[in-house]
């Protein structure tokens, strides 16, 4: 409310001066009255008829009325009641802001006479502010590291309201890290206090969110809340470290602006803002700072003013290096100011061997002297040659060195040193001289000989052209010059019975090996032996490797006919009876070839005979067998030509014939006879085929005995042999070889064979027995044949 301009100023004057000099007209009680704030207006204060001892026509006729202190018309009074009035709804916030009691001093005037009575009125204080915090969101950043019991001082809500509709208290969101503490400031008001119960870990929590709540007093209570946001923040808990203690640099005094003095650096192992650093003087003078400069980030130090050996020779500069988190690192920098080195170190060879043997240990190659014309530090000289060279500097007389070996050199290690003999003066900046010298190592015959392989083997196909170059043996020597050149020879073989020199020879100059003649893979498999290599050095060394010739076998021999021999004499006749099923096996042609491998694959094929369709011969085991079932109409004599076939490249093949003889049970004497034969007599045919098939039972009977014990004898002596034709060792291709894996021949029919060794002739094979299945059957066989002897009256 606005003070009441409408009252004259002369009015106030005249009653200030009847207040102060009219003080006896004043009544000296005071009346108190009070009011709510807010009040309506026109609402009924108090009446003062009583209070002022008058009576309601005596206020009328004396104009009486009610005066402020401030002269704001805040009640007025009814004359015709005596009644106090609101003019206006007072505000208690705005008349006396937080003074508590809110009073407005005024007085009732009355006039005729002059007369005053103070009085009071009381403004009390509602309940209409809602307590309000200044900032609806706070921020605490509070590092992670913060111990537990740490108080975090909060701003406190306001509230216009005063006593208890004033801030009474104040409540925090639950959580495990904070609870709220309430104290009194200076005044008597609460606020609050944040105080940690729980450590932050700001890996697993980086922020927390809090409600904060202010409540007053009132009937019914108000509350205001803010957002409390609390950071927790990385610690800082790793001051900056320099990489040394003391930067000690030296620095010519003419060195140029803006020139590096020295680098420093520092690190911080925290991370984020709390690892960046920023490098900067510490408590250093003003010359200093004119004289240097740091960069910030970088650390490097420059020239910010020409340095003067002569006024200063030395500063000591103090940095730091400070964190984001105002950790900092100290260092020193010592930086010695140097006068110039003007001149270089000059250095004489007075002698120099250019070339030295290897194997000679500490050989001296080189003498030379060294001097600077500079003094003091600028004139003392070092000198040095570089570490990769087995050569050492020894001094001799004063300012003289010789360049001496270290120990024995090697030419093969290194044929040519070049050494830098390098002459330094121990000025600042150091000035050096620099001096090449090239020594060469001769050559000493200590390499024997190297073959590139231990062992070589070489292969040759049987049957070769002479001279035909096989293959080659190599070495090197690791010397130079007459001592590196290599010559081949073959060494004398372990077996003195092997004519080496008549089956290979080798180039002395390049190692070609040569086959001086055709060989046999039959009479010769493979052929061992050793050369040599030997260098023409003083004396010669020399070193010698293992060859192995391999003989390829070829396809030269033709597969041979074990049964049914083939010698001239009268044919091999087969007997079959009539009544033979499909499939009854007639006879097995046997047959072996002197080739290895592939090339003594065999297999068999019908080329001709009498009757085709009604024998058969098996491809794998040359069985031969019916192929259908006998009928009278079939002829009773066959004459069939069965073809053996490796599986060379040429391909060789051997064939032979067969005679068979179709009979009835085996009661049909049979004896064939030559075609080219003519016949003397007519004989009885009956009588001559019982007399022959006797013959032939009996015949193969006896030989079959002989051949069993003969055949025994060969396995305990183990010298069984094949007269000069090799089995075939190895597995045979799918379409030539038994599902059993038994060579040529099947499991069902596996024969034993013995050849003497002194007849190469196949009349020495005997047909032996089958030693499988058909054992029993074979047996069977031989009791027929026995009782059909006996038929004819042999015992």
């Amino acid at each position: 409310m606005e003070p009441g301009e409408g009252i004259p100023q002369q009015i106030r004057q005249v009653f200030l001066f009847f207040v102060c000099l009219g003080g006896s007209l004043v009544c000296s009680d005071t009346r108190r009255y009070s009011v709510a704030e807010e009040t309506e207006t026109g609402s009924f204060i108090a009446n003062v008829v009583k209070d002022i001892g008058s009576s309601v026509e005596d206020l009328a006729a004396r104009g009486a009325r009610v005066i402020f202190d401030d002269y704001k018309p805040y009640m007025w009074l009814d004359q015709q009641t005596g009644n106090l009035l609101l003019n206006e709804q007072l505000d208690r916030e705005a008349l006396c802001d937080l003074t508590e009691p809110c009073i407005l001093h005024f007085q009732v005037l009355l006039e005729n006479p002059l007369q005053f009575f103070r009085a009071e009125l009381w403004v009390r204080d509602i309940n209409d502010h809602t307590p309000t915090f200044l900032d609806k969101d706070i921020l605490l950043k509070i590092p992670e590291n913060t111990a537990p019991g740490t108080s975090f001082q909060m701003e406190s809500a306001q509230d216009l309201d005063v006593g208890k509709n004033g801030v009474q208290n104040y409540t925090l969101s639950s959580n495990p890290h904070f609870h709220l503490k309430l104290e009194n400031n200076d005044e008597g008001r609460k606020y609050p206090v944040l105080v940690m119960d729980q450590s932050l870990d700001r890996e697993k929590e980086p922020e927390l969110r809090l409600t904060l709540t202010a409540v007053d007093g009132g009937s019914p209570p108000r509350s205001g809340t803010a957002v409390v946001r609390v950071l927790a923040l990385d610690i800082n808990d790793n001051p900056p470290e320099f990489e040394k203690p003391i930067y000690e640099v030296q620095v010519p005094e003419n060195s140029p602006l803006d020139s590096l003095v020295v680098k420093v650096s520092a690190t911080d192992l925290d991370a984020g803002i709390n690892g960046e650093l920023s490098y900067s003087f510490s408590h250093v003078s003003r010359d200093i700072r004119k004289t240097f400069e740091i960069h910030s980030i970088s650390g490097e130090v420059h020239l910010k003013a020409l340095l003067d050996f002569e006024l200063i020779q030395s500063y000591i500069i103090n940095i730091q290096a400070i964190d984001g988190g105002s950790l900092s690192g100290r260092s020193t920098i010592l930086v010695q100011v140097v006068d110039i080195n003007d001149n270089t170190p000059e250095l004489t060879i007075a002698s120099l061997i250019s070339s030295i043997p290897e194997n000679f240990p500490e050989t001296p190659v080189a003498l030379f002297s060294v001097q600077d014309r500079d003094s003091g530090e600028n004139g003392r000289m070092v000198c040095s040659i570089q570490e990769d060279v087995p050569f050492t500097l020894k001094p001799s007389v004063e300012n003289f060195y010789k360049v001496v070996t270290e120990g024995a050199l090697d030419r093969e290690s290194r044929a040519e040193y070049n050494i830098t003999i390098t002459v330094t003066d121990l000025g600042t900046p150091r000035l050096t001289t620099q001096h090449n010298i090239t020594v060469l190592v001769s050559d000493v015959n200590d390499n024997a000989p190297a073959f590139t392989q231990t062992s070589y083997t070489l292969f040759v196909r049987e049957n070769n052209s002479p001279a035909l170059h096989i293959g080659s043996v190599s070495a090197t020597d690791a010397d130079a010059g007459a001592n590196a050149q290599v010559t081949y020879s073959l060494l004398p073989p372990q077996d003195p019975q092997l004519p080496l020199a008549s089956l290979v020879s080798i180039n002395a100059d390049n190692g070609q090996l040569f086959a001086l003649r055709a060989l046999d893979y039959e009479a010769l498999q493979a052929l061992e032996f050793r050369v040599g290599a030997t260098d023409r050095g003083s004396p010669a060394l020399s070193s010698q490797a293992l060859v192995r010739v391999l003989v390829l076998d070829a396809n030269d021999n033709s597969p041979f006919v074990l049964y049914p021999l083939q010698n001239g004499s009268a044919p091999c006749t087969e007997l079959v009876p009539r009544a033979a099923e499909p499939g009854y096996l007639v006879s097995k042609v046997v047959a072996v070839d002197g080739d290895s491998g592939q090339n003594a694959w065999l297999s068999y094929q019908l080329l001709k005979a009498t009757e085709p369709g009604l024998f058969g011969v098996w491809a794998h085991n040359g069985e031969v067998r019916t192929a259908r079932l006998l009928s009278e109409r079939d002829a009773a004599k066959h004459r069939l030509v069965v073809q053996v076939r490796d599986n060379g490249e040429p391909l060789l093949s051997a064939s032979v014939t067969l005679h068979v003889l179709l009979v009835d049970g085996f009661s049909q004497p049979y004896l064939p006879l030559p075609e080219a034969a003519s016949e003397p007599a007519q004989a009885d045919p009956l009588t001559v085929y019982l007399v022959v098939a006797l013959a032939s039972v009996s015949s193969l009977f006896l030989f079959s005995v002989l051949a069993f014990i003969a055949v025994r004898l060969c396995r305990r002596g183990r010298a069984a042999s094949v007269g000069g034709y090799p089995v075939p060792e190895g597995h045979f291709p799918g379409h030539l070889v038994d599902v059993s894996g038994s060579g040529t021949l099947s499991q069902i029919y596996q024969y034993e064979v013995c050849l003497r060794g002194d007849s190469g002739t196949a009349s020495e094979f005997k047909f032996l027995k089958s030693v499988a299945s058909n054992h029993q059957e074979s047996m069977n066989e031989v009791e027929e044949n026995s009782n059909f002897i006996n038929g004819f009256g042999f015992n």
